[in-house]
């Protein structure tokens, strides 16, 4: 039994927790929130005081064991400090976005203390028209980007003048070291065998009453584990994408919620289903633009498998690898390819490959696991869907206009997330700059790939800069429609095909259907000498 105070870490979060000591495969995200004013100071410090007394998970640490002789423990942390964790800086240049995500991609650079609880959140003042920005920097091992959304509920309110929180007593701390940890699960383990021992007698008691089935259902699903597995290679990695480094950067894109969907719909899909067309259009735009063009490349897409009733916090999650045809030009087509992929290995038994690797892995000591994870070959690239709060929302007297997601980038060449609120998909675009080497070509090709599928669609967008009014505040702090276990990110209605034409690519409403706002990297290099380089690149990873 577990002592009280001490909550065992799962093997998910476990395996996620250790790759944070590793530059490469850190897997820590970040939430970029623009807020319209700037929040009163000790207001926002005691949003956070009392959504760390409400929420335990803010105020642990984690235990790990000097032996894997049990799981590690996430225990209330008795050195808590608020301070530490909440931060106030104002940024010394204009206040622009292109600076703010510059400062940001700092403090992303920047690991968590690990033996303090995993999370930062910093208040970014000086922003251009009196604006602010909370940067909220989290480790995965602490949730997924769903389980966040939830978790980070309690610092919300739905009107500017707040509300009354209720007073909470502070959470006892637990004084837990790694060596007594370590002594403790030496302890457990005749507990652990004989609880093992009962569940192969289980096991036994199920074959020898249902040989054929028991059989069969095993059979069933090594083979499906071996199409999974297998689909880790279907695609090519890109040449073009080769390289992999420690420098990253971020660019992000805001585009009309309603807009999107309309293109979805009228392209026989969904507001996923566009998303991923519109970026599979801009990654076949930015390779075509330096003259190496290809048919797919490997994209992985999270799947959730959280479900109505699941706690906040924690990871309930698998990932799909896709051969994503980058080369289909017709964006209603890639949406009917991306579909069939995602309904055929959604439908597989051994979907929850992750949760088989972290449980092998969590006995393991981080000498033999580092060394594993670098043999699994990454996708190129990672697109993740979340939703948010589908009203309007306030921190201490500021609005929330805007929420990016900057996730990690382990071991892939780009992190793509598209976080939906207020009627808004925000879209934060974290990459490694010796994948993408040229940001001009990256940012133009990511915009035209928007523009490409609401013109195939023959939708058209409000003008650049507007935003919805919010016809009313919500009723409940809550995301918006949680997706159900393993939803399909594929609609799976008929794609109907709609050429674009000039016209339509052309026109005023149409033209920009994205709107970037990370600013222009200007280096002075001319186009022709980035392709030039760019191929000898691809010719050296060769």
């Amino acid at each position: 039994m577990t002592p009280t105070g001490q909550v065992p870490m799962t093997t998910a979060d476990h395996f996620l927790h250790r790759s944070e000591g590793n530059p490469r495969l850190r897997s820590s995200y970040m939430s970029v929130e623009i807020l319209d004013r700037v929040p009163d100071w000790e207001r926002f410090l005691q949003v956070f005081e009392s959504a760390s007394r409400e929420v335990a998970r803010l105020r642990q640490r984690v235990v790990s064991p000097t032996a894997p002789t049990t799981a590690p423990r996430w225990v209330i942390d008795a050195d808590f400090d608020l301070r530490y964790h909440v931060r106030r800086v104002r940024l010394p240049g204009s206040g622009s976005h292109r600076e703010l995500l510059d400062f940001a991609e700092q403090l992303s650079m920047t690991p968590l203390e690990l033996t303090r609880p995993l999370w930062r959140v910093t208040l970014v003042e000086g922003l251009d028209g009196g604006a602010a920005a909370m940067l909220v920097q989290m480790s995965h091992a602490v949730s997924d980007g769903m389980g966040g959304i939830e978790l980070f509920g309690a610092l919300y309110d739905l009107t500017r003048d707040g509300r009354e929180r209720p007073v909470v007593e502070l959470p006892v701390p637990h004084d837990l070291e790694p060596r007594d940890l370590t002594i403790q699960g030496v302890k457990e383990a005749p507990g652990r065998a004989l609880g093992f021992a009962k569940s192969v007698l289980g096991l036994g008691i199920k074959v020898a009453s249902d040989p054929v089935g028991s059989v069969t259902g095993a059979a069933g699903y090594a083979a499906s584990l071996r199409r999974v597995l297998g689909a880790v290679g279907e695609a090519a990695p890109s040449p073009l994408l080769a390289g992999r480094g420690l420098r990253r950067r971020a660019i992000t894109l805001e585009i009309d919620l309603p807009t999107l969907k309309a293109a979805g719909k009228a392209l026989g899909g969904s507001v996923n289903d566009a998303y991923l067309a519109a970026m599979t259009g801009g990654l076949r735009r930015y390779h075509e633009g330096l003259g190496v063009p290809v048919a797919h490349l490997p994209l992985a897409i999270p799947v959730s498998l959280r479900s109505e009733g699941d706690t906040a916090g924690g990871n309930q999650w698998t990932g799909l690898i896709l051969p994503a045809p980058v080369g289909e030009a017709d964006p209603a087509a890639r949406i009917h390819a991306i579909r069939e992929l995602v309904q055929t290995r959604r439908a597989e038994p051994a979907l929850d490959v992750m949760g088989v690797v972290s449980t092998v892995t969590s006995v393991l000591p981080d000498l033999i696991v580092d060394p594993l994870l670098g043999v699994v070959p990454p996708a190129d690239v990672q697109c993740s869907n979340v939703m948010s709060y589908p009203g309007p929302t306030f921190i201490a007297g500021a609005q929330i206009v805007a929420q990016y997601g900057l996730g990690p980038v382990p071991g892939v060449g780009m992190m793509a997330v598209m976080i939906t609120r207020l009627g808004r998909a925000f879209i934060g675009v974290r990459y490694d700059t010796a994948s993408f080497t040229d940001d001009e070509l990256l940012e133009r090709s990511l915009t035209e790939g928007f523009d490409e599928v609401f013109a195939a669609a023959g939708v058209t967008r409000p003008l650049a800069g507007s935003r919805p009014a919010a016809k009313k505040a919500a009723v409940r702090l809550a995301p918006a429609g949680r997706a159900p276990a393993r939803k399909s990110a594929a609609a799976t209605a008929a794609p109907s095909k709609a050429a674009p034409s000039k016209a339509a690519t052309s026109s005023a409403s149409t033209k920009r259907a994205a709107t970037t706002k990370s600013g222009t990297n200007k280096t002075g290099t001319t186009k022709a000498a980035k392709t030039s380089a760019a191929k000898k690149s691809v010719r050296k990873a060769r």
